[in-house]
């Protein structure tokens, strides 16, 4: 199998070849990625974002090593072997604590890049891009590559510490799109200066050398750059090549690295293979995944409704829209819209707020009700040409069970079969 490193050797040689980085904690979600990786026989990258899983559990409840325990249980009932399945840390630094000060801020940065690289994730993005409470702003460039240098140290002694040497491979750049979208109508965006990327690889590589971190700077392997790639709640910008000529340049005249690119769901298909023939070989996908998820369980919600004599009957639509009322916080500073559009929003953004209230007991309840009722009915097939009609073609040629769960994880592997096309089917 290639290693992260083998791979990023072989785009920067021209090869079409990328990897996505899977952002999410849902079970369906990871059982479709690892589905697809086990019929591509691929490596899967499967990364967790410094809110969603920390030393004090994220928004989802786990620690890093409860989720590597979660991903790998998965991995052995989905028959992938664990050797194929990569783990990696997104957005790792004081991000989860900016109101606190520096000291405090940084301290507990430590503690969740311990945790990580403890936990077994190989793959570490450094990002003090953020500033903290007592921060001058804006934050000088220099001080971004200083912390996450003291950050890559504590890596590197915890993985020494903990397994006798350290090969994590580490991603850097200052330049990171919100994560999850962003929170404003957008229609186009500037790439990345290649000036301004190629003093970020100075500045952090003059950061790792200060502190004695040369073997770890040869094991950076990527840098978070703007493609020209995003979306917002109701629109996509899509990739121009033509527009990252100058960027994409930058790769042969700089040592072992390729561009990680942040927030590419929702592309199509030739803007994938371009973005990765252009030396974007890190595809970082997460609410295209949990959008399809969404779709699907909506559908199956609608037909639930359908079937007679179902003696408890969910309600996932009603119960999410209440959760969501109820805990605004995790959508009501990013929908700044209208009153009236809000409920258009919470349930069907791009960008995909919904996927904060998956892990929510009772909206969990919920879609376990709904999966269980229709395991226990037979859905009949024009109700699935009619919220399902891609999957219903490939029931009635046999390829698929009519099934509530194949269903879902159907649809949330037409989105993953997009990426492998691009990273590996070329």
């Amino acid at each position: 199998m290639l290693t992260l490193q083998q791979l990023i050797a072989a785009n920067r040689r021209g090869e079409p070849r990328g990897i996505y980085a899977i952002c999410s904690a849902h079970t369906l979600v990871l059982e479709a990625a690892m589905e697809q990786a086990a019929a591509d026989r691929t490596p899967l990258l499967i990364e967790a974002t410094a809110n969603q899983v920390n030393q004090f559990g994220g928004y989802t409840g786990m620690t890093p090593a409860d989720f590597q325990d979660h991903v790998m249980t998965l991995a052995a009932r989905s028959g992938l072997p664990a050797e194929r399945v990569l783990l990696g840390g997104d957005h790792l630094g004081p991000v989860c604590w900016q109101k606190e000060t520096t000291e405090q801020a940084m301290a507990k940065a430590r503690e969740l890049i311990a945790a990580y690289v403890a936990a077994g994730f190989g793959k570490i993005h450094l990002d003090c891009s953020m500033p903290c409470a007592d921060d001058t702003l804006p934050l000088a460039d220099e001080l971004i590559a200083a912390r996450a240098a003291d950050l890559c140290r504590v890596a590197e002694e915890t993985a020494r510490r903990e397994f006798g040497r350290s090969d994590i491979v580490y991603i850097v750049g200052t330049e990171v799109p919100p994560p999850g979208g962003a929170r404003e109508a957008i229609d186009e965006l500037e790439v990345t200066d290649p000036a301004l990327a190629r003093a970020t690889l100075e500045k952090h590589r003059a950061a790792f050398l200060e502190q004695g971190l040369d073997a770890a700077w040869q094991r950076v392997i990527g840098l978070v750059v703007q493609p020209g790639v995003e979306f917002d709640h109701t629109s996509i910008v899509d990739y121009h090549p033509e527009k990252a000529e100058q960027l994409k340049a930058l790769i042969p005249q700089v040592d072992n690295i390729a561009f990680e690119a942040h927030s590419t769901d929702y592309q199509n298909q030739h803007s994938y293979n371009q973005l990765v023939r252009d030396h974007f070989a890190i595809l970082k996908v997460g609410p295209q995944l949990t959008f399809a998820l969404r779709e699907a369980l909506f559908a199956l919600s609608y037909i639930e409704e359908q079937l007679p004599a179902m003696e408890t009957r969910s309600g996932l639509r009603q119960v999410c829209e209440q959760q969501m009322l109820a805990r605004p916080e995790y959508w009501q500073s990013f929908y700044t819209v209208d009153e009236e559009l809000q409920p258009l929003y919470r349930r069907f953004s791009y960008s995909d707020r919904i996927r904060y209230y998956w892990p929510d007991e009772k909206v969990r309840e919920a879609t376990e009700q709904l999966l269980t009722n229709l395991q226990t009915h037979t859905i009949p097939l024009p109700l699935i040409s009619q919220f399902f009609p891609e999957e219903y073609r490939e029931i009635r040629n046999g390829e698929l069970a009519n099934n509530a769960t194949a269903l879902v994880r159907a649809r949330i592997r037409k989105v993953t079969a997009s990426y492998a096309q691009a990273c590996w089917k070329q």
